[in-house]
């Protein structure tokens, strides 16, 4: 996870750590409970106004690294508000600051529709229940004297999916929320969250399932240079996986499905979208569902590899590793058959490591399962590039039009645009989070800070797809369409 504050990020980390750590040992039901007053022994509080708030946000902070809403609601949404977190942020969004000079234009008054704005002694002020938050008075004040304090976690959500209640506390809109995780490093309270698969996954490789874990292309880079896929395959063996698979593979087999749909749509002048961002899809799902018959119907990656892998042994348990949220709520859509059965984040995962005493460490580049468009699938235009190369070889037209969509603002643009009928593209590749899955919500480094890492380890990669050996396998035909 990428924060500027190191205190949410030492809490976030160490509840995850203490929770892996008695799972491990079989001892959580029992111990769960002594994890606040360890954690938070006092009698000074460290982060929040005393000890015993702190001890609330700490078990419902459990709660959700158990994979439980925090407030005890029985959900699927895996995005949760930490009630006793949220610090009750200002409702009024435009608040008259020091700034105003009380002058004598009445700039802001006057500016305003709704008779919300009055002058009082030292100051204008406004009253929040005639405002209709329009801004005409922040925009008319000479002195910039109205602030817009709009909340952070409401500004970050592409979807307006977050509202408060009566007492000032966040409420996500389920029916609205597409997962895609933005709001929970927003909030500089860490007052959101998401429900975490760790126990579960805990306990089945504890029962001796064969559970094999799929690495995200977008976690080469995260953890440095000297972090391979190898390193990954290595330490999550230690900890009892039966395996690790690179899902960079599934981004070479959903290129060659999408290809062919590309090319068939193209052909019958028929627009599409891409299907493998699940935030992406549940835009399209909640938001603008008219557009489902324009989505492509190839499954992701992810949905790919574990396809492959439940193929050569129906007992496998596919566990999803990498920097999205969003895909938490892909997994848990039974629509989608022979998905992932969990999925961790790079945080959860390594907390499981540590908890064990097992650490990432430098090895050689040896695993290489993916060709370096399907490691691409992690970035911004990565789609793009691997369908048109599969397009190239099969000898289909290159010359087509995308609108490649760079964070959830730029995709709702065009499926604005698809919905009137005034798309200028030919598709769309639509990625929730800017610069693509590596700019997801739960990164270990931001997009720039590992980039220069994530080039020298994919500057190693084949440049060749490898959907042809898959294809000889017969395995193509597990993958290609979401709903069989």
């Amino acid at each position: 996870m990428v924060t500027n504050d190191a205190t949410l990020l030492r809490i976030k980390h160490q509840v995850l750590n203490e929770v892996a750590k008695l799972a491990w040992e079989g001892t959580l039901e029992q111990k769960r409970d002594e994890i606040p007053y360890h954690m938070i022994q006092g009698p000074k509080a460290q982060f929040r106004c005393c000890i015993y708030r702190e001890r609330e946000i700490i078990r419902e902070r459990v709660r959700l690294a158990e994979g439980f809403c925090p407030s005890g609601r029985d959900t699927k949404n895996v995005v949760q508000v930490i009630n006793s977190a949220c610090e009750g942020c200002p409702i009024a969004r435009y608040v008259v600051t020091d700034n105003c000079q009380l002058c004598m234009g009445k700039a802001c008054q006057n500016s305003c529709n709704f008779g919300a704005i009055t002058m009082g002694h030292d100051r204008a002020h406004i009253d929040p229940d005639k405002c209709k938050e329009c801004g005409k008075c922040s925009q008319a004040c000479p002195y910039n004297a109205i602030a817009d304090l709009t909340r952070p976690c409401k500004r970050s959500c592409p979807v307006d999916a977050i509202t408060m209640d009566d007492n000032g506390i966040v409420v996500i809109d389920e029916s609205k929320c597409i997962q895609c995780g933005a709001c929970i490093h927003s909030c500089p309270f860490g007052a959101i969250g998401s429900k975490t698969f760790m126990v579960d996954v805990i306990n089945l490789i504890k029962a001796g399932k064969k559970v094999v874990a799929m690495v995200a292309p977008a976690t080469e880079g995260q953890y440095g240079a000297d972090i391979t896929m190898a390193s990954w395959r290595t330490a999550l063996k230690k900890i009892g996986f039966e395996d690790m698979v690179e899902v960079a593979l599934g981004g070479d087999l959903t290129a060659a499905a999408e290809a062919a749909e590309w090319a068939e749509a193209y052909k019958e002048g028929k627009k599409m979208t891409t299907s493998c961002c699940p935030a992406f899809v549940n835009m399209i799902k909640q938001h603008y569902p008219m557009l489902l018959e324009n989505m492509s119907t190839t499954v992701s990656p992810m949905c790919a590899v574990s396809r492959m892998l439940k193929e050569k042994d129906p007992e496998t348990i596919a566990v999803f590793i990498g920097p999205c949220i969003a895909k938490k709520s892909e997994a848990l859509d039974l629509n989608v058959k022979g998905n992932a059965d969990y999925v961790l984040t790079l945080g959860e995962a390594h907390a499981m490591m540590v908890a064990k005493g097992v650490e990432l460490e430098p090895e050689e580049n040896t695993y290489q399962a993916g060709s370096i468009f399907g490691k691409r699938f992690g970035n911004g235009g990565g789609v793009t590039a691997a369908v048109l190369e599969c397009l190239k070889e099969s000898g289909e037209n290159t010359e087509i039009e995308v609108m490649k969509c760079n964070g959830a603002a730029e995709c709702k643009k065009a499926l604005m645009l698809l919905k009137v009928g005034k798309l200028p593209a030919d598709f769309v590749e639509g990625m929730a989070c800017v610069g693509g899955c590596v700019g997801g919500p739960s990164k270990h480094k931001s997009e720039g800070e590992a980039k220069k890492a994530r080039d020298l380890l994919l500057g190693k990669a084949d440049s060749r797809m490898v959907h042809e050996n898959l294809k000889n396998q017969g395995l193509e035909a597990v993958m290609m369409h979401r709903n069989n």
